[in-house]
């Protein structure tokens, strides 16, 4: 363990953080894959991530921020990152209509608080296995709703431990993309502004959603969630079924036979077999159709050819 790790611990312990050193990243993500990394700190406050996070950058420590896990996919080989785990707390109402909620808080949780409080514009992301943070982060979405049509703002921390809000218009949402993408700030909080509806018809809809994914997903499966991001004018899922590359399988990572925009892990599988499926998935829909596939899940790697 070299000197600046030895003093993050410290720092970490003296703020009354959790840390668990060389963690294996598979036991944090969804895929189940992941070597092990220098670290794990569990931050479950605004406090925790501003005095933390920019000690690490001001040592010179490599670290990754980490939520829920469910958009990333790790390297098997270890690393030397120090991993910020952001963890939830109670999503909490600020006005008539809206809701504030800690970027660590599970995104089912924000979704039910919703629904409590009889407040509908979040059925989409129920049943969306990631973290508020992570769901704002790439403007997740799914069912013709994304994060970016309920936001109203955002709070961040930069390296130099500043904090800002951002409005709505100033958060260049697109399609699974952010200003935070490229800005390196950390989510810490946001809000969200919706509307009043019937609780009977909120529930009624999460569950149809529910369904949905049930039936269509592979949820029996570890996985990133949708592997290749939607290439304009096209559907990835249907030009990997049509280039033939459904159930494609390397080692134990397979191109799901229930849906083949999802590369899963089907017990045991490596980062080598998943990233073998991912090449020879963008090779072939290249190859046959001209559309690039780009992945939607962050890759964490120290191999240059895997950084970004």
């Amino acid at each position: 363990m070299n000197d600046n790790l030895k003093l993050l611990i410290d720092e970490a312990e003296k703020a009354g953080c959790k840390v668990e050193l060389k963690p294996l990243l598979k036991d944090y993500t969804t895929f189940r894959i992941g070597g092990e990394a220098a670290a794990l700190f569990e931050l479950d406050s605004v406090q925790k991530c501003q005095r933390l996070i920019p000690f690490a950058a001001k040592n010179n420590i490599p670290y990754f921020v980490l939520g829920r896990g469910s958009n990333i996919l790790a390297d098997d080989r270890k690393t030397d990152l120090a991993i910020f785990r952001i963890n939830g707390s109670a999503p909490e109402m600020i006005g008539e209509n809206t809701i504030r909620c800690f970027a660590g808080v599970p995104l089912v949780k924000l979704c039910g608080f919703a629904l409590d409080n009889e407040l509908g514009g979040l059925e989409f992301a129920y049943g969306i296995p990631g973290s508020v943070g992570g769901a704002v982060y790439m403007n997740a979405g799914a069912y013709g709703g994304e994060m970016k049509d309920v936001l109203a703002s955002v709070t961040a921390l930069d390296k130099s431990g500043n904090i800002r809000e951002y409005f709505a218009d100033e958060l260049k949402m697109s399609y699974r993309h952010s200003r935070f993408m490229d800005s390196g700030e950390v989510i810490l909080s946001a809000g969200f502004r919706l509307q009043n509806a019937d609780k009977d018809s909120i529930k009624a809809r999460m569950s149809e959603l529910m369904e949905k994914r049930r039936s269509k997903q592979p949820l029996e499966f570890p996985s990133a969630g949708s592997t290749f991001k939607r290439p304009e004018g096209a559907y990835a899922a249907q030009l990997i079924e049509e280039c033939g590359l459904k159930g494609f399988t390397v080692g134990n990572a397979q191109v799901s036979e229930k849906h083949s925009g999802f590369v899963i892990n089907r017990g045991g599988a490596s980062f080598d077999d998943v990233m073998s499926v991912i090449a020879e998935v963008k090779r072939t829909v290249a190859e046959k159709t001209g559309y690039k596939l780009d992945c939607e899940p962050i890759i964490i790697s120290e191999r240059e050819e895997y950084r970004k």
